[in-house]
């Protein structure tokens, strides 16, 4: 398996497809085998670089705390450590803070940036703190959860929408899926680094093409959020689509656009 040993740990990562080079940063608790058909298209179109994030998947779960900074500093050296100067670079929810702050800070390496369903924190406003839900044998965490994802998701509006019904079902299993002591660690090691994510006083230095997109109905980093974004990136724009924080799955404008931004010269 492709490992590389940075930033004082084990990340397993990916590197696939041609065309111009592209860094992916998944979400929260997301790995490579959970998400591989996301990453598909991109990979049908670049040539891309994507990494269980540290905790994740079969990347080393270290001892916490994590920080923001860590997973930025991780994908850093996972660029330098397969010899890539500069990339594009798409962000999506968790993923999505970590690109910002990945951005920030090394502004040189990003020719290109997509953030989708995050947020900016601070002033600009942070995703739902998915820490406090509580533990994932509560019986009310399944409908709880429901209108994060989308805000009209009710059980009447799930009887009458069936492809919005098998979402919500693929996210619930994808939660309630038998997890060892270890990886429920790293997992909430992850939760609890978004605590601290704030980028807000930082995006000026973000001075590539930026796309920002959003859900109309997300319930974890709704649309005003995505708005601050764009408030402070000067070369940026905005898109809001049909759908709530999985609108990658619900409009299918989102993915095709997106993918043309990124090939942009």
């Amino acid at each position: 398996m492709p490992t590389a040993h940075v930033n004082g740990i084990d990340i397993y990562f990916e590197h696939s497809g041609e065309g111009h080079r592209l860094l992916f940063f998944n979400g929260s608790g997301a790995t490579l085998e959970s998400t591989g058909p996301m990453i598909g298209p991109y990979r049908a179109r670049f040539e891309v670089l994507v990494h269980d994030q540290r905790g994740l998947g079969r990347s080393e779960i270290p001892p916490g705390p994590y920080s923001m900074k860590d997973y930025a500093a991780d994908a850093l050296a996972l660029m330098d450590f397969v010899g890539w100067s500069s990339c594009r670079v798409v962000g999506v929810s968790f993923g999505g803070m970590v690109a910002q702050e990945f951005a920030v800070t090394t502004p040189n390496r990003v020719e290109r940036l997509v953030l989708a369903c995050t947020s900016p924190g601070g002033s600009g406003g942070s995703s739902y703190p998915l820490h406090e839900l509580g533990p994932r044998d509560d019986p009310t965490l399944g409908e709880r959860m429901l209108p994060l994802l989308d805000t009209r998701f009710t059980a009447e509006y799930l009887a009458g929408h069936p492809a919005d019904q098998a979402l919500a079902s693929m996210f619930a299993a994808r939660r309630d899926a038998a997890k060892n002591a270890d990886i429920r660690r790293g997992e909430r090691e992850q939760l609890l680094a978004r605590r601290c994510h704030d980028v807000m006083d930082r995006l000026p230095n973000i001075t590539c093409p930026t796309l920002v997109a959003a859900g109309r109905y997300d319930g974890i980093a709704p649309p005003a959020n995505s708005e601050a974004i764009v408030s402070r990136v000067s070369d940026s724009e905005l898109r809001v689509y049909e759908g709530g924080h999985i609108f990658f799955a619900q409009d299918k404008h989102a993915m095709t656009e997106v993918l043309d931004f990124l090939d942009r010269s």
